[in-house]
């Protein structure tokens, strides 16, 4: 049977991965109501990410959705970057047109605040795709919305893997690793879609074809961001394409059975200058730490391109 669709935040800095989630989510509302979007900074700056997620909800024929922006930096550190992957704008390949759809005047972090106090409990989900900032934010806001959260589903952290930004660290956590550690420590449930996920869910030249071949400007557009990004990610690890990080959470709550992970403790260093904003993930289970999250170790890559196609071409 049916299930009524999930509610949920998107908490975004896009870059090109972050648009493929954002329209997965808006291309599917028989599994996802997307009640709001929060920009962050992460990838590029702040003025950068509000302005992309809006581009973003008009490519996709929803201008009625509402862009919040949210925190434009690291709780306690400088702002690092992604440039050299996404491109100045954070969203470089194709030409975009700039937005029309206004940026709603309320900051993110009161938007999730104020929405997660009004749903009933358990009723929302939240879905980070960048550094957790104002996720960690809220939380020391607002101690009372932890409780009400449904489930944390993000895109971050890497094991088996390493990292992608230093050898030890995924980007998303690396920049704010303080904010991590808050929003691992909250005891609220966590799905976490690493790099170890991620890197098997690569572009490859008949998957970007298949958006091509789509016929649409979506399909066009999700075609040309991926040839823009798979430049930079097949010269840095030689691989056919590139990963699409930030679709595998949203893929996860519409088909939860194309991955596989393990429930276990994660904790996230702050303090080592050589491994800052590593995910240490107890996948052996050698430390007796209770278990805080559902990590992701495999993905079914067919079915996750499948998937993802399918519902593009919907927009």
């Amino acid at each position: 049977m049916q299930h009524p669709p999930r509610k949920i935040i998107i908490d975004t800095d896009p870059g090109q991965d972050d648009a493929f989630a954002i329209l997965l989510a808006l291309a599917s509302p028989e599994d996802v109501e997307v009640l709001g979007l929060t920009a962050v900074a992460g990838n590029v700056g702040l003025n950068w990410t509000e302005r992309n997620t809006r581009i973003i909800c008009e490519l996709a024929g929803k201008p009625q959705m509402k862009v919040f922006a949210g925190c434009d930096r690291p709780m306690r550190r400088d702002l690092v970057t992604a440039e050299h992957v996404h491109g100045k704008t954070g969203l470089d390949g194709p030409v975009m047109v700039e937005p029309t759809m206004p940026l709603q005047s309320q900051h993110g972090v009161d938007f999730i605040i104020e929405t997660l106090r009004r749903e009933p409990t358990g009723s929302v989900t939240l879905c980070p795709l960048g550094p957790l900032t104002n996720i960690a934010t809220a939380f020391v806001r607002a101690p009372d919305i932890v409780g009400r959260i449904a489930q944390i589903v993000l895109m971050g952290g890497g094991y088996f893997e390493g990292g992608n930004i230093t050898p030890a660290a995924e980007f998303n956590i690396f920049v704010d690793p303080e904010a991590a550690d808050i929003v691992f420590r909250a005891g609220v449930p966590l799905v976490v879609m690493p790099l170890d996920v991620t890197h098997k869910a690569l572009t490859s030249r008949a998957r970007v074809e298949a958006f091509r071949a789509l016929g649409s400007t979506v399909g066009r557009v999700a075609a040309e961001w991926a040839d823009f990004f798979e430049r930079f990610d097949m010269e840095k690890y030689g691989s056919d394409g590139a990963p699409l990080h930030d679709p595998c959470v949203i893929a996860y709550l519409i088909r939860p059975d194309l991955f596989k992970g393990r429930h276990i403790n994660v904790m996230i260093e702050t303090q080592s200058e050589l491994t800052r904003g590593m995910t240490v993930a107890d996948w052996w289970g050698v430390t007796g730490r209770p278990a805080n999250a559902l990590f992701m170790g495999s993905v079914d890559a067919n079915g996750f391109f499948d998937l993802l196609t399918e519902r593009l071409g919907r927009l």
